[in-house]
């Protein structure tokens, strides 16, 4: 059923009117898991809250006019992802779950971020190679196309689960320093510091992104689920490139904290980001 004709819903407790999503039928993002992504919203911000009951199959279907095969694929989602609980003649009911991981992003990368906080992160190395640098790639590092580049690409878990796929250029000279099984424990700007670069600064935009089928398989999430989408290049103290990466963050398990302060310098109010604490240096 593909009619996206939404009606107004109430909640499935309190009987209050609830603001209605819309689902984009014509996007690349499955039925369901747009659903799961509502519901897992309403979760997060508190609107559905610990022991609440989810709307039904037939809410879902009344709320999104969807198929009821469509609506109890959401719900099982949501059960797949510790979120709620469904019992038989019981409806489905909201769990208790802890906070998502707050990662400061900074130049210090966020692995080391997560360990002050007691958590533990594992990586595991799918691709390990070198190759001659695309025009894209050579940009980035400021290098000539076909240059040698050493190319890996890993997946990071967090207390066990999937939860960033990252793939890294590093130049040829400097990729030799290091082996394939040491980029399995060690963060790879470790590596870089231990061949004697001096890790000086680094730019990053951040966007949002689609995972395209081998990265959803890799961070066990469907086809076509958002990602948070990290790409940065890292320079040393003479400015030149020594990384590339493109990280994809699974933004259930993934957030970004920035601390802002307003200022009235130069008599043009303005909002300027604050310093974090000194922390060791590592991540990547």
């Amino acid at each position: 059923m593909q009619d996206a004709t939404n009606t107004p819903d109430t909640g499935a407790e309190t009987g209050e009117p609830r603001a209605t999503a819309r689902l984009n039928m014509a996007g690349r993002v499955p039925l369901y898991h747009q659903i799961f992504m509502i519901l897992r919203n309403r979760i997060y911000t508190g609107e559905l809250a610990e022991g609440q009951l989810v709307p039904s199959e037939q809410d879902l279907t009344n709320e999104f006019g969807v198929s009821r095969i469509t609506a109890k694929r959401a719900l099982n989602e949501l059960a797949d992802a510790g979120l709620v609980v469904r019992e038989r003649g019981r409806g489905t009911r909201v769990l208790q779950r802890p906070p998502s991981p707050a990662v400061t992003s900074s130049i210090e990368g966020w692995l080391e971020n997560i360990s002050l906080m007691g958590l533990s992160t594992e990586a595991t190395v799918l691709e390990f190679s070198y190759l001659p640098a695309s025009e894209d790639i050579a940009h980035a590092l400021e290098m000539e196309p076909g240059g040698e580049v050493q190319r890996a690409v890993r997946v990071r878990r967090l207390n066990g689960e999937p939860m960033s796929y990252l793939v890294t250029y590093v130049p040829g000279d400097i990729g030799r320093n290091y082996e394939h099984e040491e980029l399995n424990r060690i963060p790879l700007l470790h590596l870089l510091e231990r061949a004697g670069v001096a890790v000086a600064s680094a730019r990053q935009t951040i966007s949002a992104t689609l995972a395209e089928a081998d990265v959803a398989g890799a961070l066990d999430i469907h086809a076509g689920a958002p990602l948070i989408e990290v790409r940065r290049v890292v320079r040393d103290s003479t400015e030149r490139p020594v990384e590339y990466i493109r990280v994809l963050y699974r933004p259930d398990l993934y957030r970004f904290e920035m601390s802002m302060r307003r200022v009235t310098g130069d008599g043009s109010p303005r909002w300027t980001t604050t310093s974090s604490a000194p922390v060791p240096a590592g991540g990547g």
